[in-house]
Protein backbone atom coordinates (compact mmCIF):
# COMPACT_ATOMS: atom_id res chain seq x y z
CA UNK A 1 0.00 0.00 0.00
CA UNK A 2 1.54 3.27 -1.04
CA UNK A 3 1.69 6.51 0.91
CA UNK A 4 -1.00 8.14 -1.20
CA UNK A 5 -3.50 5.35 -0.46
CA UNK A 6 -2.76 5.49 3.25
CA UNK A 7 -3.36 9.26 3.33
CA UNK A 8 -6.72 8.77 1.56
CA UNK A 9 -7.79 6.20 4.11
CA UNK A 10 -6.79 8.49 6.99
CA UNK A 11 -8.74 11.39 5.50
CA UNK A 12 -11.77 9.15 5.03
CA UNK A 13 -11.65 7.94 8.63
CA UNK A 14 -11.23 11.53 9.87
CA UNK A 15 -14.30 12.80 8.05
CA UNK A 16 -16.28 9.70 9.03
CA UNK A 17 -15.51 10.55 12.66
CA UNK A 18 -16.64 14.13 12.13
CA UNK A 19 -19.95 12.99 10.61
CA UNK A 20 -20.47 10.50 13.44
CA UNK A 21 -19.93 13.21 16.05
CA UNK A 22 -22.37 15.55 14.31
CA UNK A 23 -25.01 12.83 14.12
CA UNK A 24 -24.48 12.03 17.79
CA UNK A 25 -24.98 15.67 18.70
CA UNK A 26 -28.09 15.83 16.58
CA UNK A 27 -29.38 12.76 18.35
CA UNK A 28 -28.85 14.37 21.75
CA UNK A 29 -30.56 17.54 20.53
CA UNK A 30 -33.56 15.60 19.29
CA UNK A 31 -33.88 13.82 22.62
CA UNK A 32 -33.63 17.13 24.46
CA UNK A 33 -36.26 18.76 22.28
CA UNK A 34 -38.51 15.76 22.69
CA UNK A 35 -38.19 15.98 26.45
CA UNK A 36 -38.72 19.74 26.42
CA UNK A 37 -41.87 19.37 24.31
CA UNK A 38 -43.69 17.13 26.78
CA UNK A 39 -47.16 18.52 27.50
CA UNK A 40 -47.75 19.39 31.13
CA UNK A 41 -51.45 19.50 32.02
CA UNK A 42 -52.66 22.42 34.11
CA UNK A 43 -55.72 21.39 36.11
CA UNK A 44 -58.43 23.64 37.54
CA UNK A 45 -57.09 22.80 41.01
CA UNK A 46 -53.74 24.33 39.96
CA UNK A 47 -55.47 27.64 39.17
CA UNK A 48 -57.97 27.82 42.04
CA UNK A 49 -56.59 25.83 45.00
CA UNK A 50 -59.88 25.50 46.91
CA UNK A 51 -61.09 22.68 44.61
CA UNK A 52 -60.66 20.14 47.42
CA UNK A 53 -63.65 21.78 49.15
CA UNK A 54 -66.05 21.06 46.26
CA UNK A 55 -67.68 18.34 44.21
CA UNK A 56 -69.03 18.90 40.70
CA UNK A 57 -71.79 17.98 38.25
CA UNK A 58 -71.00 18.50 34.55
CA UNK A 59 -73.39 19.19 31.68
CA UNK A 60 -72.97 15.65 30.34
CA UNK A 61 -73.91 14.09 33.69
CA UNK A 62 -70.36 13.39 34.89
CA UNK A 63 -69.97 13.73 38.65
CA UNK A 64 -66.84 13.87 40.74
CA UNK A 65 -66.16 14.41 44.42
CA UNK A 66 -62.39 14.64 44.00
CA UNK A 67 -61.44 17.71 41.99
CA UNK A 68 -57.73 17.76 42.71
CA UNK A 69 -55.99 17.09 39.37
CA UNK A 70 -59.39 16.57 37.73
CA UNK A 71 -60.64 18.03 34.46
CA UNK A 72 -63.04 17.11 31.67
CA UNK A 73 -62.60 18.13 28.06
CA UNK A 74 -65.30 20.51 26.75
CA UNK A 75 -66.82 21.03 30.22
CA UNK A 76 -64.29 21.75 33.00
CA UNK A 77 -60.72 22.60 32.07
CA UNK A 78 -58.06 25.35 31.93
CA UNK A 79 -57.16 27.86 29.22
CA UNK A 80 -54.72 30.75 29.15
CA UNK A 81 -55.81 34.04 27.57
CA UNK A 82 -52.24 35.28 27.18
CA UNK A 83 -52.26 36.94 30.58
CA UNK A 84 -53.52 34.35 33.06
CA UNK A 85 -54.85 30.81 33.44
CA UNK A 86 -58.64 30.53 33.75
CA UNK A 87 -60.90 27.68 34.84
CA UNK A 88 -63.54 27.10 32.15
CA UNK A 89 -67.08 26.00 33.04
CA UNK A 90 -69.05 25.11 29.91
CA UNK A 91 -72.46 23.46 29.56
CA UNK A 92 -74.99 22.99 26.73
CA UNK A 93 -78.65 24.02 26.72
CA UNK A 94 -79.59 20.33 26.87
CA UNK A 95 -77.63 17.58 28.58
CA UNK A 96 -77.96 15.62 31.80
CA UNK A 97 -79.56 17.61 34.63
CA UNK A 98 -79.79 17.18 38.38
CA UNK A 99 -82.92 15.51 39.76
CA UNK A 100 -84.72 18.75 40.70
CA UNK A 101 -83.88 20.92 37.68
CA UNK A 102 -84.60 21.18 33.95
CA UNK A 103 -81.36 23.10 33.41
CA UNK A 104 -77.89 21.74 32.74
CA UNK A 105 -74.89 22.84 34.74
CA UNK A 106 -71.16 22.54 35.05
CA UNK A 107 -71.11 23.79 38.61
CA UNK A 108 -69.26 23.29 41.86
CA UNK A 109 -71.19 22.15 44.93
CA UNK A 110 -69.70 22.93 48.35
CA UNK A 111 -69.11 19.81 50.45
CA UNK A 112 -69.45 21.53 53.82
CA UNK A 113 -72.83 22.83 55.05
CA UNK A 114 -73.53 25.81 57.29
CA UNK A 115 -76.48 27.72 58.73
CA UNK A 116 -76.91 31.47 58.14
CA UNK A 117 -76.06 32.01 61.78
CA UNK A 118 -72.74 30.17 61.31
CA UNK A 119 -72.09 31.93 58.02
CA UNK A 120 -69.62 31.53 55.18
CA UNK A 121 -67.88 33.48 52.44
CA UNK A 122 -67.41 32.85 48.71
CA UNK A 123 -65.57 35.06 46.21
CA UNK A 124 -65.00 34.81 42.49
CA UNK A 125 -63.30 36.78 39.69
CA UNK A 126 -64.71 35.87 36.31
CA UNK A 127 -65.79 36.75 32.82
CA UNK A 128 -68.80 35.31 30.99
CA UNK A 129 -67.78 34.27 27.49
CA UNK A 130 -71.09 33.01 26.10
CA UNK A 131 -74.80 32.58 26.84
CA UNK A 132 -77.45 30.91 24.70
CA UNK A 133 -78.26 32.86 21.57
CA UNK A 134 -81.75 31.37 21.27
CA UNK A 135 -84.83 31.55 23.47
CA UNK A 136 -88.14 33.31 24.08
CA UNK A 137 -87.50 36.96 24.96
CA UNK A 138 -90.68 37.14 27.09
CA UNK A 139 -89.31 34.47 29.48
CA UNK A 140 -87.16 36.00 32.22
CA UNK A 141 -84.64 33.15 32.34
CA UNK A 142 -83.83 33.18 28.60
CA UNK A 143 -80.22 34.02 27.64
CA UNK A 144 -79.12 33.59 31.29
CA UNK A 145 -76.44 31.77 33.24
CA UNK A 146 -76.17 31.59 37.03
CA UNK A 147 -72.57 32.13 38.16
CA UNK A 148 -72.90 31.79 41.94
CA UNK A 149 -75.47 30.52 44.46
CA UNK A 150 -76.43 29.87 48.03
CA UNK A 151 -78.67 26.80 48.15
CA UNK A 152 -80.65 25.42 51.07
CA UNK A 153 -80.36 21.72 51.86
CA UNK A 154 -83.42 21.52 54.12
CA UNK A 155 -87.11 22.33 54.03
CA UNK A 156 -88.14 23.37 50.50
CA UNK A 157 -84.49 23.41 49.41
CA UNK A 158 -84.95 26.85 47.87
CA UNK A 159 -82.20 29.31 46.94
CA UNK A 160 -81.59 32.41 49.06
CA UNK A 161 -79.18 33.67 46.39
CA UNK A 162 -78.61 33.24 42.68
CA UNK A 163 -76.24 35.59 40.84
CA UNK A 164 -77.05 35.89 37.12
CA UNK A 165 -75.51 37.16 33.93
CA UNK A 166 -77.91 37.78 31.03
CA UNK A 167 -77.41 39.18 27.53
CA UNK A 168 -80.06 39.52 24.85
CA UNK A 169 -79.06 38.50 21.28
CA UNK A 170 -77.67 41.41 19.29
CA UNK A 171 -76.73 43.39 22.39
CA UNK A 172 -73.10 44.17 23.15
CA UNK A 173 -73.73 44.57 26.89
CA UNK A 174 -75.52 42.24 29.27
CA UNK A 175 -76.80 42.50 32.84
CA UNK A 176 -75.61 41.23 36.20
CA UNK A 177 -78.33 40.82 38.86
CA UNK A 178 -79.11 38.67 41.87
CA UNK A 179 -82.29 36.91 42.94
CA UNK A 180 -83.57 36.02 46.39
CA UNK A 181 -86.01 33.09 46.51
CA UNK A 182 -88.32 33.07 49.52
CA UNK A 183 -88.33 30.18 51.97
CA UNK A 184 -92.03 29.70 51.48
CA UNK A 185 -94.40 29.42 54.41
CA UNK A 186 -96.59 26.38 53.82
CA UNK A 187 -96.95 24.94 50.32
CA UNK A 188 -93.92 25.72 48.16
CA UNK A 189 -96.06 26.29 45.07
CA UNK A 190 -96.21 29.91 46.26
CA UNK A 191 -92.45 30.45 46.05
CA UNK A 192 -91.11 33.42 44.12
CA UNK A 193 -87.86 35.20 43.30
CA UNK A 194 -87.27 38.88 43.94
CA UNK A 195 -84.59 40.34 41.65
CA UNK A 196 -82.12 43.20 42.19
CA UNK A 197 -79.99 44.75 39.44
CA UNK A 198 -76.25 45.21 39.88
CA UNK A 199 -75.21 46.47 36.42
CA UNK A 200 -77.86 46.64 33.72
CA UNK A 201 -81.36 45.21 34.26
CA UNK A 202 -82.95 42.93 36.83
CA UNK A 203 -84.71 39.62 36.11
CA UNK A 204 -88.07 41.23 35.36
CA UNK A 205 -86.99 43.13 32.21
CA UNK A 206 -88.10 41.07 29.21
CA UNK A 207 -89.22 41.50 25.61
CA UNK A 208 -92.77 42.39 24.59
CA UNK A 209 -92.93 39.32 22.34
CA UNK A 210 -90.74 36.22 21.84
CA UNK A 211 -88.48 37.93 19.27
CA UNK A 212 -88.47 41.47 20.74
CA UNK A 213 -85.67 42.71 22.99
CA UNK A 214 -85.56 45.70 25.35
CA UNK A 215 -83.10 48.54 24.78
CA UNK A 216 -79.51 47.56 25.53
CA UNK A 217 -78.53 48.53 29.11
CA UNK A 218 -76.16 51.51 29.16
CA UNK A 219 -74.25 50.38 32.25
CA UNK A 220 -74.13 46.69 31.40
CA UNK A 221 -71.27 44.20 31.30
CA UNK A 222 -69.94 42.89 28.01
CA UNK A 223 -69.14 39.28 27.24
CA UNK A 224 -65.51 38.77 28.17
CA UNK A 225 -65.48 41.71 30.60
CA UNK A 226 -63.93 40.82 33.94
CA UNK A 227 -65.75 41.39 37.23
CA UNK A 228 -65.81 40.01 40.78
CA UNK A 229 -68.32 39.18 43.48
CA UNK A 230 -68.11 38.50 47.19
CA UNK A 231 -70.83 36.69 49.13
CA UNK A 232 -70.28 37.12 52.85
CA UNK A 233 -72.81 35.63 55.28
CA UNK A 234 -72.09 36.78 58.82
CA UNK A 235 -74.36 36.24 61.85
CA UNK A 236 -77.38 35.61 59.64
CA UNK A 237 -76.94 38.59 57.32
CA UNK A 238 -75.78 38.35 53.70
CA UNK A 239 -73.40 41.06 52.48
CA UNK A 240 -72.87 41.21 48.70
CA UNK A 241 -70.13 43.19 46.96
CA UNK A 242 -69.71 43.50 43.19
CA UNK A 243 -66.63 45.09 41.63
CA UNK A 244 -65.49 45.81 38.08
CA UNK A 245 -62.71 47.96 36.64
CA UNK A 246 -65.12 49.92 34.44
CA UNK A 247 -68.07 50.15 36.86
CA UNK A 248 -68.90 51.56 40.25
CA UNK A 249 -68.60 49.07 43.13
CA UNK A 250 -72.06 48.02 44.31
CA UNK A 251 -72.94 46.61 47.76
CA UNK A 252 -76.10 45.04 49.18
CA UNK A 253 -77.24 43.76 52.57
CA UNK A 254 -79.97 41.15 53.06
CA UNK A 255 -81.04 39.29 56.19
CA UNK A 256 -81.38 35.52 55.80
CA UNK A 257 -82.99 35.07 59.24
CA UNK A 258 -85.75 37.71 59.20
CA UNK A 259 -88.16 37.91 56.28
CA UNK A 260 -89.11 41.01 54.31
CA UNK A 261 -91.91 39.06 52.60
CA UNK A 262 -93.90 37.60 55.52
CA UNK A 263 -97.31 39.03 54.51
CA UNK A 264 -99.23 39.50 51.26
CA UNK A 265 -98.76 43.26 51.64
CA UNK A 266 -95.00 42.73 51.52
CA UNK A 267 -95.01 41.15 48.07
CA UNK A 268 -93.24 43.64 45.73
CA UNK A 269 -94.85 45.00 42.56
CA UNK A 270 -92.07 43.39 40.55
CA UNK A 271 -93.13 39.94 41.79
CA UNK A 272 -96.82 40.57 41.06
CA UNK A 273 -95.86 41.52 37.51
CA UNK A 274 -93.47 38.64 36.80
CA UNK A 275 -95.74 35.95 38.28
CA UNK A 276 -99.09 37.41 37.17
CA UNK A 277 -99.87 34.62 34.70
CA UNK A 278 -98.02 31.79 36.42
CA UNK A 279 -99.19 29.10 38.80
CA UNK A 280 -96.50 29.80 41.37
CA UNK A 281 -95.62 33.09 43.03
CA UNK A 282 -98.56 33.89 45.29
CA UNK A 283 -97.10 32.79 48.59
CA UNK A 284 -95.38 34.48 51.51
CA UNK A 285 -92.20 33.64 53.40
CA UNK A 286 -91.89 32.22 56.87
CA UNK A 287 -90.97 34.96 59.33
CA UNK A 288 -87.58 33.39 60.16
CA UNK A 289 -86.65 33.06 56.47
CA UNK A 290 -83.73 30.56 56.29
CA UNK A 291 -82.80 30.72 59.99
CA UNK A 292 -81.42 27.41 61.27
CA UNK A 293 -81.42 25.69 57.85
CA UNK A 294 -78.34 24.10 56.38
CA UNK A 295 -77.03 25.89 53.29
CA UNK A 296 -74.10 25.54 50.88
CA UNK A 297 -72.43 27.55 48.11
CA UNK A 298 -72.36 26.78 44.40
CA UNK A 299 -70.19 28.33 41.67
CA UNK A 300 -69.70 27.84 37.94
CA UNK A 301 -72.05 27.84 34.94
CA UNK A 302 -75.67 26.91 35.70
CA UNK A 303 -77.26 27.35 32.26
CA UNK A 304 -80.84 28.67 32.45
CA UNK A 305 -81.68 27.98 28.79
CA UNK A 306 -83.66 24.86 27.95
CA UNK A 307 -86.15 23.69 25.37
CA UNK A 308 -89.09 23.48 27.79
CA UNK A 309 -89.32 26.83 29.59
CA UNK A 310 -87.22 29.22 27.50
CA UNK A 311 -87.88 27.58 24.09
CA UNK A 312 -84.13 27.55 23.43
CA UNK A 313 -82.69 25.48 20.59
CA UNK A 314 -81.08 22.19 21.70
CA UNK A 315 -80.54 20.32 18.39
CA UNK A 316 -82.07 17.15 19.73
CA UNK A 317 -79.69 17.15 22.68
CA UNK A 318 -76.60 16.82 20.46
CA UNK A 319 -73.91 18.54 22.54
CA UNK A 320 -71.46 18.93 19.63
CA UNK A 321 -74.10 20.75 17.58
CA UNK A 322 -75.13 22.89 20.53
CA UNK A 323 -71.54 24.04 21.03
CA UNK A 324 -71.16 24.68 17.30
CA UNK A 325 -74.34 26.77 16.96
CA UNK A 326 -74.35 28.82 20.16
CA UNK A 327 -76.66 26.77 22.39
CA UNK A 328 -74.48 26.78 25.51
CA UNK A 329 -73.18 28.82 28.43
CA UNK A 330 -69.48 29.37 29.13
CA UNK A 331 -67.97 31.08 32.17
CA UNK A 332 -64.29 31.62 33.01
CA UNK A 333 -63.00 32.03 36.59
CA UNK A 334 -59.41 32.93 37.45
CA UNK A 335 -59.67 33.50 41.21
CA UNK A 336 -61.87 32.39 44.09
CA UNK A 337 -61.86 31.84 47.82
CA UNK A 338 -64.09 29.87 50.15
CA UNK A 339 -64.10 30.19 53.93
CA UNK A 340 -65.91 31.45 57.03
CA UNK A 341 -67.99 34.61 57.11
CA UNK A 342 -66.27 37.73 58.39
CA UNK A 343 -67.42 41.02 59.94
CA UNK A 344 -68.46 43.30 57.04
CA UNK A 345 -66.16 46.13 55.98
CA UNK A 346 -67.53 49.61 55.42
Amino acid sequence: MNIKTIKSIVRFLFWLGVVFNIMSCLGVDRTSKKADSKTVTTYPSDVIPFMDKWKILLGNGTRSEDLVNFDKKDFFYVENDGKADWVIYKTPNAGVTSKNSSNTRTELHQKEYWTPEQGGKLTGTLKVKHVSTTGDATIASSYCVVIGQIHSDEGHENEPLKIYYKKFPGHKKGSVFWNYEINTKGNNIGRFDYSTAVWGYDFSVVGSNPADYPIEPENGIELGEEFSYEINVYKGVMYLTFTSKNHKTIKFTKSLIQSEFATKADIPEQVLKVYANREKGGGVEREMAYAGELNYFKQGAYNQANAKSTKSEVYGGDIIKQYAYGSYAEVWFKEGNLGPGTPPSN
